[in-house]
């Protein structure tokens, strides 16, 4: 029996630095949302653990012990194995949170696989920041270091997704060492409930990515993704996910967003883009 699940891309809609621990780990409040874009991870029922990586996006990365994936399956601490194969669409170290959700679909396919519970909290939390928010594959708020998830409490607008990437991987260490204010206003206690497109955009003007500015330091090119995605018709919004460098576009409708993926494939063909609905 083969088990597939999809690893979306995650979308920090805003994302503000409060803090920084004592142990230099940064503390975070974030809304984060998915795109209906995604890599694939695939279980089969296996003597062995094995981890075979297959897509566009796969070209150059490792499937050995280290890789994100293999480390979630062995968190499950299961002594059975599995056929893992990934295939990989979304860019690598782009801010979209590709393989913290390779991780998390990789832990619901091998539950599944082999009838069993996830891992606790912590060892998910142990994978990485964003492996808690990406199990929990719904619109949520996103704080402290990653480990304290909670549900939106209003469901979000219908929007569409244009993602785009100049395909140059940015380390999100270079980013954090970039900041120059750790400190930063937290989002409101309460998040408003949006009635429309315009007001989720309203809402995001009224945000921030506290690592844009440090991101764009450290890669120009992420400014430039950010204004071309700005310039195209329909976009409402548009600003960088996570530590870059991914940029997103907020659109009102599929066709919009399929005309703006057009127009910057054809003017960048050098770049990632694509689009999909906000799943809410």
């Amino acid at each position: 029996m083969a088990v597939t699940r999809l690893a979306r891309a995650k979308i920090n809609l805003c994302l503000h630095v409060t803090g920084r621990r004592g142990d230099g780990y940064h503390l975070l409040d974030s809304v984060v949302v998915f795109a209906d874009v995604a890599d694939r991870i695939t279980v089969v029922a296996a003597e062995s653990l094995t981890l075979t990586i297959i897509g566009p996006a796969g070209a150059g990365l490792s499937a050995g012990e280290d890789n994100l994936v293999l480390r979630a399956a062995r968190s499950m601490g299961s002594l059975r194995g599995a056929a893992v194969t990934l295939d990989k669409r979304l860019p690598v170290a782009s801010g979209i949170g590709g393989g913290s959700a390779d991780a998390a679909a990789t832990l619901r396919a091998l539950s599944e696989l082999w009838g069993t519970g996830l891992p606790p909290r912590a060892s998910v939390l142990a994978l990485g920041a964003d492996v808690p928010v990406c199990l929990a594959g719904v619109p949520a708020r996103m704080e402290g270091v990653g480990e304290v998830v909670s549900p939106l409490p209003h469901p979000l607008p219908d929007a569409w997704l244009v993602l785009a990437n100049p395909g140059v991987a940015i380390a999100t260490p270079d980013v954090f060492r970039a900041l120059t204010r750790r400190d930063n206003p937290g989002l409101p206690r309460s998040l408003p409930r949006l009635h429309g497109v315009a007001e989720l955009a309203a809402f995001l003007h009224m945000q921030r990515n506290d690592l844009e500015t440090a991101a764009i330091a450290v890669a120009p090119v992420v400014g430039r993704v950010k204004d071309a995605l700005t310039a195209q018709q329909g976009c409402l919004f548009a600003r960088m996910s996570g530590s870059g460098g991914t940029c997103f576009g907020v659109f009102a409708d599929p066709l919009g967003a399929a005309a703006a993926v057009g127009a910057l494939r054809a003017a960048q063909p050098g770049w990632w883009v694509a689009s999909g609905a906000m799943l809410s």
